[in-house]
């Protein structure tokens, strides 16, 4: 049975790809996750419970910068599925000294260590961020890297750091770079869960300037599929974009959610734009399709559904709405 160690598996992306590979895979799964704010075990709960799951999944408390932490976790892994990282923009324009230990720091330590413990395929979870912003036409995975941020920047380092344990070492490392994902579990100081949960408080929501910089949504169980097809089908060294070909201006996604919600447009409060802010990003996913995936959750479809997530999960979001 394939052991597989997932960093990061209590945060939103990362427990959502834990739950798929107990519930798709028969691997036995390692999470270690250092429970930072956004690093919640109630992503989890009910997993080590579960009979049929529980005995296959392990949770360990630690920090992938640590060497003697990482050292233990990778006995006896075959693939490290990396997730672990400081992701929120805001937080790190205003100090990205965490970003910088755990983005790069951490992955350098993961890679050496992973290395060193015989681990045979290493998947770096990365953001179309790394690209920066993308006036016309979508990213492929051979642009020039143009991060604009303290938080995309350590990303991008963190993809070079791991690209270059396979060229200098030909440690079978993969790098994914996912588009902006959505969907249960996402910690409320992300854009759509913000949104619902402020609307469903009576709250207004904060709309950076215009209101008309685009992104592209992906469902996260979507996103989940995809880095499962490049584990077992991508080509050791290489690069995967994940889109989900769902580009929205965000003025036009705050609607949809106040449609949602039942709020009218009174709620929307334009506030000063966030400094550097890209104005869209997009990812040519074409290679990662070629592989036999393709998104299957249409976006209109997936936000309804996290709405009502949402509103019937309070018990998940209210503790942490005043950490925000």
């Amino acid at each position: 049975m394939e052991r597989v160690l997932v960093t990061g598996g209590c945060g939103f992306i990362g427990s959502a790809f834990v739950r798929m590979l107990l519930k798709e895979t028969d691997a036995e799964v390692v999470n270690l996750d250092l429970l930072t704010y956004a690093g919640n075990p109630n992503n989890l709960r009910g997993v080590a419970e579960d009979k049929s799951l529980g005995k296959r999944y392990t949770f360990i408390k630690g920090d992938i910068a640590d060497r003697k932490t990482t050292a233990k976790a990778l006995e006896g892994i075959d693939t490290v599925f990396s997730f672990a990282a400081e992701s929120h923009v805001d937080n790190s324009i205003k100090d990205s000294s965490a970003f910088v230990r755990t983005n790069v720091a951490g992955t350098k330590n993961m890679g050496e260590c992973a290395m060193k413990a015989g681990v045979e395929r290493f998947v770096q979870v990365s953001t179309d961020e790394v690209y920066g912003s993308v006036e016309k036409g979508s990213s492929k995975e051979t642009d020039r890297l143009e991060p604009r941020n303290p938080y995309s920047a350590t990303k991008a380092a963190s993809d070079l750091i791991a690209l270059s344990y396979f060229t200098t070492f030909g440690f079978d490392v993969l790098v994914t770079r996912s588009s902006n994902n959505y969907g249960p579990y996402q910690y409320p100081e992300k854009v759509i869960p913000l949104f619902i949960t402020n609307l469903l408080e009576e709250k207004k929501v904060p709309l950076y300037g215009d209101g008309k910089n685009v992104r592209d949504w992906l469902h996260v169980e979507d996103n989940c599929r995809a880095l499962l097809t490049v584990y077992r089908k991508g080509k050791k060294g290489e690069i995967y974009n994940i889109g989900g070909g769902n580009e929205v201006q965000n003025i036009e996604l705050t609607k949809k959610i106040l449609r949602l919600t039942g709020r009218d447009e009174s709620y929307i409060e334009l506030v000063e734009d966030r400094k550097g802010h890209d104005r869209r990003y997009s990812l040519d996913s074409s290679k990662t399709r070629a592989l036999g995936w393709e998104p299957m959750k249409r976006f209109d479809e997936g936000l309804a559904e996290t709405v009502k997530w949402y509103k019937e999960n309070e018990w998940w979001w209210k503790p942490l709405k005043g950490k925000v």
